[in-house]
């Protein structure tokens, strides 16, 4: 004959309280007091617990006890991937600004040490040039602390293109002796992180000021000082009349990859004499005594090569040139056009509106699409800087 595997309904009531962890039925059971059938099932309801309908067994009792338990696992486990959803969204986030802070520290303790570190690096080119002859031993001072500088901050342009931030280091002007440098490859990446934070920074003190355009623009009315940063603006872009159209046409970036090709079509890749005498990356003109005289030029012409006192000079002035001639106005009217479209602005896009730049016309321009493409510069087109903070940057 079978047991009865069937609980007293008191029994039943007691798991029912166990299995919802009812406190108060604990505490009276820490107490010993017992409690009658209707007790115990006015506390079971107060807690809002469906009493049985029918008798349950122990087979029913663990059928719900493994409910329960499935519920909190499932709960459980929609939390730990909300957690891990979560991680994986922020994690780009987290790794930036870890970034930024080991940067900061970093620069800080480079521009504390910059003096020390030149020593230290002026014995060591010493002691080695005794020792072996390579590439190196043809490299001055000024580009070995370059190439070292990049080598501590882990300034990298595979993780660039990948999508790294660039790191903000700005250099005031070029090392004399990049063209001493053996590998090609080597002088054009150097070449580029030295150039590429200097395009960044201009590029996103533009859009700041364009953000701030349209700020303005949106508002019903204006205070003096709005009114005073407009006409500043007017001035700045060359906007006659005051139009708004054609400011909004031509305070806008240049996109890197073209900037960088011809600062490079333009100074030999950092190597020409206007641009390591007088920072001049871009091959301006000039009528004024602020000039290079150029070794060549035909007896007509009067022209010197426009001269700056830093790199981010000669890089703001490029700029400049390109967001007011008259001879780029296509390239700001294309510009603008994919601005409509938001699509995203390309080198590729744009370089085809700078035969004007120089005086071989198309042939400048099929030079320039051929630097960008074998060079891959269009990875740099989404490029951003680390960040601009005048504290956690390093100028030299």
């Amino acid at each position: 004959m079978k047991k009865n595997s069937q609980l007293p309904y008191r029994d039943q009531l007691l798991e029912l309280g166990k299995l919802y962890k009812i406190n108060e039925l604990k505490i009276y059971a820490k107490s010993k007091k017992d409690l009658t059938v209707s007790q115990i099932e006015l506390i079971l309801i107060k807690n809002k617990v469906r009493l049985p309908e029918q008798s349950y067994n122990k087979k029913k009792i663990a059928e719900i006890k493994f409910k329960e338990q499935v519920t909190t696992n499932i709960a459980i486990t929609l939390c730990l991937i909300i957690f891990v959803v979560s991680l994986l969204t922020i994690r780009p986030f987290i790794k930036l600004v870890t970034s930024e802070i080991k940067f900061t520290h970093v620069a800080k303790d480079y521009k504390q040490n910059i003096k020390k570190d030149f020593s230290e690096d002026r014995t060591f080119s010493a002691d080695k040039s005794k020792n072996k002859k390579n590439e190196d031993d043809y490299i001055s001072l000024d580009l070995q602390i370059t190439l070292k500088m990049f080598e501590d901050f882990k300034y990298d342009l595979n993780s660039i293109r990948l999508g790294q931030a660039v790191k903000p280091v700005y250099l005031s002007k070029l090392p004399k002796d990049l063209n001493k440098m053996k590998s090609t490859q080597k002088k054009k990446n150097t070449f580029i992180k030295i150039v590429m934070p200097l395009i960044l920074d201009e590029n996103e003190k533009i859009l700041e000021d364009r953000k701030k355009l349209f700020k303005i623009l949106n508002k019903p009315s204006n205070s003096r000082g709005e009114k005073v940063w407009l006409k500043r603006r007017f001035k700045e872009y060359q906007v006659e009349n005051e139009e708004i159209t054609e400011l909004k046409l031509r305070m806008d970036i240049i996109p890197t990859s073209l900037a960088i090709a011809q600062a490079a079509k333009e100074s030999g890749w950092g190597t020409s004499r206007f641009a390591l005498d007088g920072n001049a990356m871009f091959g301006q003109w000039t009528w004024s005594e602020n000039g290079i005289e150029p070794s060549e030029k035909s007896n007509n012409q009067s022209h010197k090569i426009l001269k700056f006192p830093m790199l981010q000079s000669s890089v703001k002035a490029y700029l400049r040139n390109l967001n007011t001639h008259r001879g780029y106005k296509e390239l700001r009217q294309t510009r603008a056009k994919l601005r409509s479209q938001n699509k995203n602005i390309s080198g590729l896009d744009l370089v085809d509106y700078l035969y004007n730049y120089a005086a071989t016309g198309s042939e400048y321009v099929k030079v320039l699409r051929k630097i960008i493409t074998q060079n891959k510069l269009t990875d740099f087109d989404k490029s951003f800087l680390m960040n601009r903070n005048k504290n956690s940057s390093l100028t030299l």
